[in-house]
């Protein structure tokens, strides 16, 4: 697979032409490298300013509690109270203390751009990028509502705090949490103005700010105006990204606590109000607020979404890549609707289907047929992804390949039996080495990658030939076979696994590498629901909530 060397411009749900071209890269990842100064300064600021700035903002936190408290006794979730007279110094008296700690946090400059509309005016505040847990920095300037699971108001101290603000609570073990929360955001918005506002990131989910990924609905539903409002952090060192493939939560803290200053920028642009047609259309007027932010921004606005940070997330025997070409495939599939809903009958179905044509090259109108789909750009913006030899053919067996990791990222062994059927001689049941290459590199998604050294051991015979339940044996065996042998092999290839750093005794001693991997069992982001119960995906819960 391959990225084009020239991209057209993609078409939005709405018709129109994306006004930037995607970005190639991936926004889930987000790596720090640190030069011999950075890295002295960061075990210096260590054993110094670190832990002082730690423990005034953990007794700025405790400090804010006994307001917090005091100011939630006796209100009721449902209705909103007039804001008497101590109620507004109890607000003034907490934002304060907000201030002071995020002040010895190191954030000694904030800069305010623009006017705040008033409730009245915006009920709801639409902010991006969301990169950060310092993206709460703008609630607690504002003391603004927010979306927030419920389970969080049980938190100690911190549960206080949240109350204080009035969140709109989502519950994880209602199923009708996702409407509820809908209904009360509709109701709190259509108030006039009695609510305070709220403030909603449509990304849903952390990026490296990168470019702007597919907005949620769920601010755009109510059909009331938005006040857009952008974040920036312009940091020499980006201490401050929060996504799912990079340094973990304590990390962050650790190195931005370690910085001298950071810096804050919060714009407030103007009130974007609906046309007819947006208050009907919710997606398409959350492209267009999207479109209003990304200029705002200078950023490309792209069609990833949180389904291809779980496709990007995909722990196993093949762990995806960072510039991987199937986070591209995985949004055009989305787009075109080639998402199975019967996933494995339809992949089974294609698998026959491909194994019939027996290599045979497809051109782009035999492309469309097979899939049953019009020829259009998005198509041929997809088929360009498989026509790496710009010869304007592709093999099909290819995209069932691709279409089998999006659509299971988890089940590694089931995509490579699938691969292997397509393949494989009818006489002995076993594929090549130039076959194993292409299986894999379409598995992965790049254009280039040597599999000899996978080949020979999975080989020892020299046969030239090996069979599936030779490689399932293999990798039985050999659980992490993407680092030992294809990662290690490919010099360009750089992992995209979830990446964390392991606290050492020694601060002094520590290697401030980019990243390390952390070797998890078979699996992907959370889909949020409850029935997931382990620490891998809790702490990605925690990462995303």
């Amino acid at each position: 697979m391959r990225l084009p060397s020239k991209r057209r411009c993609a078409i939005e749900e709405d018709g129109k032409k994306m006004d930037q071209a995607p970005p190639f890269r991936n926004p889930f990842v987000h790596v720090l490298k640190f030069s011999p100064l950075e890295k002295a300064k960061i075990a210096l600021m260590t054993v110094t300013l670190f832990p002082i700035r730690l423990l005034i903002a953990a007794f700025m936190m405790l400090l804010a509690w006994p307001f917090a408290f005091l100011a939630s006794l006796g209100r009721s979730e449902t209705t909103v109270e007039p804001q008497c007279l101590w109620r507004r110094v109890v607000d003034i008296i907490l934002k304060i203390i907000m201030r002071v700690m995020w002040f010895v946090g190191g954030f000694h400059w904030m800069t305010v751009k623009g006017r705040r509309a008033l409730p009245a005016e915006a009920p709801i505040l639409t902010l991006a990028p969301h990169s950060s847990y310092f993206d709460a920095i703008p609630v607690t300037m504002t003391m603004a509502s927010i979306v927030m699971k419920a389970e969080s108001k049980d938190i100690p101290l911190w549960g206080t705090l949240i109350k204080f603000i009035r969140p709109v609570f989502v519950s994880r073990s209602d199923q009708d949490s996702r409407k509820k929360t809908v209904e009360e955001i509709k109701r709190r918005a259509h108030s006039g103005g009695e609510w305070p506002q709220i403030m909603i990131f449509p990304e849903g989910t952390c990026t490296n700010r990168s470019c702007l990924i597919t907005f949620k609905p769920g601010a755009f539903i109510p059909a009331v105006p938005v006040q857009p409002v952008v974040i920036r952090y312009p940091n020499k060192l980006d201490s401050i990204t929060w996504t799912w493939q990079g340094p973990g939560a304590f990390e962050i803290l650790w190195l931005t606590l370690c910085q001298l200053h950071n810096r804050f920028v919060v714009e407030f642009l103007p009130i974007y109000t609906p046309s007819e047609e947006e208050k009907k259309n919710p997606a398409l007027y959350a492209i267009n607020v999207r479109r209003v932010l990304a200029k705002a921004l200078g950023v490309p606005i792209t069609d990833y979404s949180f389904e291809d940070c779980q496709l990007a997330m995909a722990e196993g025997q093949l762990r995806l890549p960072v510039d991987t070409c199937l986070l591209e495939f995985s949004k055009l599939a989305r787009r075109l609707g080639l998402k199975p809903r019967n996933t494995e009958k339809v992949l089974q179905d294609y698998g026959n289907r491909a194994r019939k044509l027996e290599g045979q090259k497809l051109d782009l109108d035999d492309f469309a047929q097979f899939l049953d789909v019009p020829v259009s750009e998005m198509l041929r913006d997809m088929f360009s992804l498989f026509d790496e030899h710009e010869d304007n053919c592709m093999d099909i067996r290819e995209y069932v390949i691709a279409l089998s990791v999006i659509c299971r990222p988890a089940k590694t062994l089931e995509t490579m039996k699938l691969a292997f059927k397509m393949f494989e001689a009818e006489e002995d049941g076993a594929i090549t080495e130039m076959e194993l290459a292409v299986i894999l590199k379409t598995a992965l998604g790049v254009t280039h990658l040597s599999v000899s050294r996978l080949f020979t051991a999975i080989d020892p015979e020299d046969t030239g030939k090996i069979t599936f339940d030779k490689f399932r044996c293999f990798v039985e065996q050999h659980p992490d076979i993407s680092e030992e042998y294809l990662y290690a092999e490919n010099a360009g290839l750089s992992s995209g696994s979830c990446h964390v750093h392991h606290t050492e005794s020694s601060l002094s001693s520590r290697k401030l590498r980019g990243t390390a991997n952390k070797k998890t069992a078979n699996g992907i982001c959370p889909d949020f629901s409850p029935k997931d119960h382990d620490g891998t995906i809790d702490g990605l819960f925690k990462k995303h909530n």
